[in-house]
């Protein structure tokens, strides 16, 4: 049924309990998991040697979320990929979806967003909106 799951994290709360759920079906469909971390562009204006810094600061911080979520979700019959993507976090899920022909979107409800008190965060409502395949948010 979902071969291809696409976890979507952000490294918040909301986002591992996700991919705890994520890693239980792809373990009981024996599916592929692919963990993608979007962070938001860098603006050109920030200029060198100031944008390197805030450039290399943006994936450190994204491999870092992508290796405590693998960890989280251990072994994988179909195997885990990851990928990190610069731009808006809900055009990098859809997009990702689209192309990587995922069968299943796993997200969380809320992330690390200001407005964190919202019932459905401003991403998770926005993919659910235009996601090309159905939405699984995790509380």
């Amino acid at each position: 049924m979902f071969e291809r799951i696409l976890l979507a994290v952000d490294g918040s709360e909301h986002s591992v309990h996700a991919a705890k759920v994520a890693a239980e079906i792809a373990r009981c469909m024996k599916s592929e998991l692919r963990v993608v971390v979007a962070y938001e562009p860098i603006p050109p204006r920030l200029g060198e040697p100031h944008l390197q810094v805030a450039i290399n600061a943006r994936l450190d911080a994204a491999q870092t979320i992508l290796q405590k979520t693998v960890t989280a979700i251990g072994e994988v019959p179909g195997g885990i990929r990851t990928e990190q993507i610069e731009g808006n976090p809900a055009e990098v899920v859809i997009n990702v979806a689209k192309t990587r022909k995922s069968d299943v979107i796993v997200m969380g409800s809320r992330g690390l967003g200001r407005l964190a008190g919202l019932v459905l965060g401003s991403t998770s409502h926005k993919v659910v909106s235009h996601a090309p395949c159905p939405v699984l948010i995790v509380r």
